[in-house]
């Protein structure tokens, strides 16, 4: 049996990825549409390898008889478009920020809470969290599994590409005129964000904190315990793709790094590479077109009775959206999904390190 699938916001970095994540792995489609404004209407966007779709306008567009739509269009755009197609019958998967802390939308990562896409039907929307959320609950499901996490203080490293094309042509072009001794005027981002580092993701809000720096807050305690007391600094760096991120955790009880290493190997998903020499870690340059979330400098915080620092990284393109959204798909439907495996590329270096 196939899908009727609608990839709204289908010309934008997400809206690429998830439909090739979608012929990556193998979605039953009996029809895919891909949506945009209109003022993309008859481009041209690929599906897989072979099949090339043409843009149809997303205003007009009637959503009865379709599925499933995977949103990736904008805030603004999500508002008024995901409830017309949840009207109609459509499940949507929404990736904007619009319906996350809706009482009403489950927000959810189908490693970490499953069990929430069923709560779908009061709405017929399910949100997909934030990029950064995503990693960072990913890694700290088994360890509140195990030890229960009182607090977490994360400092992220977030690639421009969560700013969307335009972020990443700034970026591209800053750079390149930076060496030709062009002046850098910033358009995008608030300051000059080629060879330097912006602690500004979002606008600010009264309490001194961005949005962004909210949101980590807020959809974490929704995923996985509105207990857990989070505190986020979200820093916008010079790399394209590839979120990374330094957490810090607080227990209720005790968890050895030996214990959170094993536990973090089962956790699907996640890749453990954790080894305290020269290349024993995981960087965004690695994780590009990757859909794990890679776990590195898993150690002990002596300042705390309980507490551990880990390094995690991921592919914000990929797992932080439109795996994630996909992945929701597919437990909606109950379809079994491609096995994530490790890659490759860093199979070697774990093989001989645990030899050691």
């Amino acid at each position: 049996m196939g899908y009727n699938v609608a990839v709204v916001g289908a010309t934008g970095n997400v809206g690429r990825e998830i439909l090739q994540t979608l012929a990556e792995r193998a979605f039953p489609v009996d029809e895919v549409v891909a949506l945009a404004s209109e003022r993309s209407n008859g481009r041209e966007v690929s599906f897989g390898e072979k099949d090339i779709l043409k843009i149809q306008t997303l205003d007009d567009f009637d959503f009865t008889g379709f599925d499933v739509a995977l949103f990736s269009p904008g805030a603004k755009v999500s508002a008024i478009h995901a409830p017309r197609a949840a009207a109609a019958g459509c499940v949507v998967i929404d990736n904007t920020s619009e319906f996350r802390m809706d009482p009403d939308v489950p927000l959810v990562v189908p490693e970490v809470n499953p069990e929430a896409i069923k709560r779908h039907t009061k709405r017929n929307i399910i949100a997909n969290p934030n990029c950064s959320t995503i990693q960072m609950v990913m890694a700290l499901k088994p360890l509140h599994d195990a030890a229960k996490i009182k607090r977490v203080v994360v400092s992220t490293y977030q690639s421009v590409s969560g700013g969307g094309k335009a972020a990443m042509d700034e970026l591209f072009n800053q750079t390149k005129g930076i060496f030709v001794n062009d002046q850098v005027t910033p358009e995008l981002f608030t300051k000059q964000i080629a060879f330097n580092v912006i602690p500004h993701i979002d606008v600010f809000m009264d309490d001194g904190d961005t949005k962004e720096e909210w949101k980590m807050r807020v959809e974490t305690n929704k995923i996985l315990d509105r207990d857990i007391k989070v505190s986020a600094t979200c820093v916008r760096v010079p790399v394209f793709i590839g979120h990374a991120e330094s957490v810090n955790v607080e227990f209720a009880n005790e968890l050895t790094v030996d214990q959170a290493r094993v536990l973090l190997r089962a956790m699907p998903g996640v890749t453990v590479i954790d080894h305290r020499a020269n290349e024993g870690y995981v960087t965004p340059v690695e994780c590009v077109g990757d859909d794990m979330v890679y776990v590195s400098r898993i150690r002990k915080d002596p300042t705390l009775k309980y507490g551990l620092s880990f390094w995690c990284v991921s592919d914000n393109l990929r797992k932080g959206a439109a795996l994630n959204a996909v992945q929701i798909a597919e437990h909606l439907y109950g379809l079994q999904p491609i096995d994530l495996e490790d890659d490759e590329k860093f199979l070697t270096m774990e093989v001989e390190a645990d030899a050691e």
